[in-house]
């Protein structure tokens, strides 16, 4: 098993239509004011940007992402990634009743020296610090579409 390579998959429940939800995520740059932990969006060009996240432990990865796709018919928001972590990230956005599922895929490598050392032990922890960060972008997604 290779410590340091990441699946995690999430699925938010909102009260939006899909079109209003891929209208927010798709902006990303306007992310740190609605998720906490993303505390920093710095577009490079029009598809890509360095994005500065930290949650509960005290360590900031820093990523390069570029769109891999962009496809609002499909409800499909994807970016490659390269930096502290290496992979790619994915919205799959679709109809659920009067709102929309919001599933959230991401395959990572961790690249850092210190995260990399730290493999084996802190595996739970950044699970869970993943769990809860992904935990606080929905509750701000909500907030966000609740207030649009």
């Amino acid at each position: 098993m290779d410590w340091t390579h990441y699946r995690f998959r999430t699925v938010w429940e909102l009260p939006a239509p899909p079109t209003d939800v891929y209208a927010v995520l798709e902006q990303a740059e306007a992310y740190p004011r609605w998720w906490p932990q993303v505390r920093e969006v710095r577009p490079v060009d029009e598809h890509s940007g360095v994005i500065r996240i930290r949650s509960v432990l005290p360590y900031d990865i820093t990523i390069t992402a570029r769109t891999a796709r962009r496809d609002p018919e499909a409800g499909v928001l994807e970016i490659g990634m390269s930096g502290d972590l290496d992979g790619w990230a994915r919205w799959t956005l679709t109809a659920a009743g009067p709102g929309t599922r919001a599933r959230y895929d991401q395959e990572v490598h961790v690249t850092t020296p210190l995260l990399r050392r730290l493999a084996v032990p802190g595996r739970p922890f950044f699970r869970a610090n993943h769990a809860l960060m992904m935990r606080a972008g929905r509750r701000g997604l909500k907030a966000r579409l609740d207030a649009v």
